[in-house]
């Protein structure tokens, strides 16, 4: 495991996070040692321009290569801790919102997803996460699923001594999608001022029109 220091303060429950918002991270120190950091979840390198992009997410399959991201991939990779994630299912021009999460009997109850961050303004972060084609079961309900790490290689994700592509992508070992179960929940979810832990709740999922 990565031996954190305790838990931030600032660290809360939090069940509702939209794009934009500051979340917690698990970067680097410059010792080597795994640190908590605060990042804004959306992502700008700083040679961008003040109207570019900031895109929340990064594919796994163009995060190495791409202008945007190659130099965060190579040089500055994070974990961002979550209890799970909501991922939107299409079915007859309707969503269904559904959550994601480690099974019943997953001891820990945390999943550790890939992320790379940029330094921002003064002295803040930004971060985006990496996403990959889905896997079964998960790819019924959407086809880009977060990568999901195992705990055995956390840190060599996190590795700054790891810079190349094949190096990197060597260490990976991805979190077992038949691991994960996975509920609709209320569209309550999909209006960011809702944050408390009922979105969490099994709900029927949405009928099609005219059923």
């Amino acid at each position: 495991m990565l031996g954190l220091p305790p838990v931030p303060d600032w660290v809360n429950s939090r069940f509702n996070i939209p794009p934009g918002t500051g979340i917690p991270v698990i970067l680097s120190a410059a010792s080597g040692e795994p640190e908590w950091g605060r990042a804004d979840w959306n992502f700008r390198p700083r040679w961008a321009q003040p109207d570019a992009p900031k895109p929340i997410n990064a594919r796994a399959e163009t995060v190495a290569t791409s202008k945007y991201f190659r130099e965060a991939f190579a040089h500055r990779r994070c974990l961002v801790p979550a209890d799970g994630w909501y991922e939107w299912q299409a079915s007859d021009g309707r969503k269904q919102p559904w959550y994601i999460a480690p099974g019943d009997d997953e001891s820990a109850g945390v999943l550790f997803l890939a992320g790379i961050w940029e330094p921002s303004a003064e002295d803040a972060i930004c971060c985006a996460i990496v996403t990959e084609p889905a896997r079964p079961p998960l790819d019924r309900i959407h086809h880009r699923q977060p990568l999901a790490l195992e705990e055995d290689c956390l840190r060599g994700w996190l590795d700054p001594a790891l810079t190349d592509r094949t190096a990197i992508r060597s260490v990976v070992r991805r979190f077992a999608t038949e691991r994960l179960r996975c509920h609709p929940v209320s569209t309550e979810v999909n209006r960011t001022e809702n944050d408390h832990e009922g979105l969490l709740s099994p709900v029927a999922p949405l009928q099609a029109e005219g059923e």
